[in-house]
């Protein structure tokens, strides 16, 4: 269906401390707390929702109050929701933010390791109707495959946003990719794990373009990467035969000038809004759909949290116009 996005990945309760600087091993300071949703799956899909696209969220929840913390609150944004029930609590995070938005994140998976490729391959409908399925790296990589699998043999485009880095991805997974979106990190470690290509992360963006779609195309010969590359915007690599109406094989989009509170969860604003624009049947160039996410990226830091941060379509275009 036209317009519908289908997200397979997790849900996190956050813990989130504010202090002036980030802590350093040993160290003990005074912050500030406060609590939200989070999780990669359920940011993107809160994203791609806000940002217009209907949305379905496939999921593993517990049987405690963060599972009724996330129906509560895909009901209030219009996502519905395929929970595959597990034994294991709710997955949480711990986030440590300083005074400029930079962050440290440790994750406790909990019932997001439970989400298995049996449940996901029963979700036909959903998959087989979304125009875009996107996922992550923090449910299980046989859940994760599936879900690209089922999404590509539907016709939808297969979208891996392949975070965290420390993630492993094989090249079956990547072959089952249409569109993959690492950011510096995690190109790094795609290159060192498939090519015969070593990047230092902060070599990724100062790289000539040329040399950065050559690395691209040796990653992923078929399909679309795009690297994103913070206050520096975004990357964009094609195959030939898979430039989704754009002109050039290769480009670059700049950022937008915003004022950082708290950058958790911009990668996942950038994934669900670029997901959005892919789903809604919008024949614009690729390049307009980056622009857009860009922008939703960029308003989402200007706010704290990681789900509740995501900004509704209204205020991208009050700021920045329908484009």
């Amino acid at each position: 269906m036209t317009g519908t996005v289908a997200v397979v990945g997790s849900f996190n309760v956050d813990h989130v401390w504010h202090s002036e600087r980030l802590p350093r091993p040993g160290e003990t300071l005074a912050g500030i707390y406060t609590t939200g949703p989070g999780g990669k799956g359920f940011n993107q899909a809160v994203a791609a929702r806000r940002a217009g696209a209907g949305t379905v969220f496939v999921c593993a929840l517990g049987d405690d109050s963060g599972t009724l913390l996330a129906r509560a609150l895909a009901k209030a944004d219009g996502i519905a929701l395929r929970v595959q029930e597990s034994p294991e609590p709710t997955g949480t995070a711990g986030i440590y933010i300083d005074a400029t938005g930079r962050n440290s994140i440790v994750i406790g998976p909990g019932a997001n390791a439970s989400l298995t490729a049996e449940f996901v391959r029963g979700q036909t409908d959903v998959l087989g109707n979304a125009a875009v399925v996107l996922t992550q790296l923090e449910s299980p990589r046989e859940a994760v495959f599936e879900a690209l699998l089922g999404g590509r043999a539907a016709g939808a485009i297969a979208m891996l946003n392949p975070a965290p880095a420390n993630a492993e991805v094989d090249a079956t997974l990547l072959a089952a990719c249409d569109l993959v979106t690492p950011n510096e990190t995690e190109f790094a470690a795609l290159l060192a794990a498939h090519t015969d290509r070593r990047l230092d992360p902060e070599a990724v963006g100062p790289l000539e373009d040329a040399a950065l779609h050559e690395a691209c195309r040796a990653l992923l010969p078929h399909g679309t990467v795009v690297v994103t590359l913070g206050q520096a915007g975004a990357f964009v690599s094609h195959a030939d035969a898979a430039r989704h109406h754009d002109v050039a094989a290769f480009y670059r989009v700049a950022s937008e000038r915003v004022k950082a509170v708290d950058t958790t969860g911009a990668g996942d604003a950038f994934n669900g809004a670029l997901a959005a624009r892919l789903a809604m049947g919008d024949t614009r160039p690729f390049s307009d759909h980056v622009r857009f996410a860009n922008r939703y990226a960029a308003l989402s830091v200007e706010l704290p949290g990681a789900a509740a941060s995501m900004p509704r379509l209204e205020a991208v275009q009050a700021r920045f116009g329908d484009r």
